[in-house]
């Protein structure tokens, strides 16, 4: 079946969800979201499909021996080790996981391609009710993460477009800045690929379209205080879906 372009924007959009766009992609997802209202639905739609994807895979712990036969494979050792090696070797070990986003990569856009190439009735685009989204955008405009936000099951996921430079010895940490109130610490969230923070009953009522997201730079763990430390890198508003 041959690719047209309604197929194509559709794609896009979904690899813009899970992060596999480069900056330059990235950016024009942005903007059309920006500027077209179909846009922006497919974007939403994307996401709410492949955090309920995620919800159904159940948490397995892998035997002792595969994380060293995966480390043996990547050349990320000098010989297998008979048993699993310390989580403070391979957890830190920034090699291992670009190989497993590569390789997380490529099997969900497989399975992407092979859902919207599967010829189905034309559906409406309908925004879900209830998510709100943002974009945290960099003082330049360049869009640093979006986030999406779920009241319904108090969870949000921060995903990243084109993240500024973090000292290594630094943290980012999510603030929820409601109207007339001071900063509200959501976590400390990864720069570099998608994180899911779980939103207590308080910080779900104070979600609404007057709210903003920001992120600031903080000592390794978070800010001491409760309260922004450093600079603020980044910022957006929250809109409703």
């Amino acid at each position: 079946m041959a690719t047209t372009p309604d197929n194509r924007d559709e794609l896009r959009h979904a690899e813009y969800v899970l992060g596999v766009l480069d900056a330059d992609a990235r950016a024009a997802v942005e903007q059309e979201v920006r500027s077209d209202a179909a846009a922006a639905q497919a974007v939403v739609q994307w996401q709410r499909h492949l955090t309920s994807m995620a919800e159904d895979v159940p948490e397995v712990a892998p035997p002792a021996y595969v994380w060293a036969r995966i480390l043996h494979s990547l050349g990320l050792t000098e010989a297998a080790p008979r048993s699993a090696p310390e989580r403070s070797s391979w957890w830190d070990s920034l090699n291992l996981w670009r190989w497993v986003g590569i390789g997380a990569s490529l099997v969900a856009a497989a399975a992407i391609v092979f859902t919207v190439l599967t010829p189905r009735a034309p559906t409406p685009v309908v925004a879900p009710a209830g998510y709100m989204v943002a974009t945290i955008a960099q003082d330049n405009g360049q869009p640093g993460w979006t986030a999406t936000m779920d009241p319904q099951h108090a969870r949000m996921v921060v995903v990243p477009a084109a993240p500024p430079t973090v000292q290594a010895d630094r943290s980012t940490e999510l603030w929820l800045i409601p109207p007339g109130e001071k900063p509200v610490s959501l976590g400390v969230f990864s720069t570099d690929r998608p994180s899911t923070l779980r939103l207590s009953p308080a910080i779900v009522a104070r979600l609404s379209n007057r709210a903003l997201l920001a992120v600031s730079v903080e000592p390794p763990g978070g800010s001491p205080t409760g309260q922004p430390t450093g600079p603020v890198i980044a910022k957006g508003a929250i809109a409703g879906a």
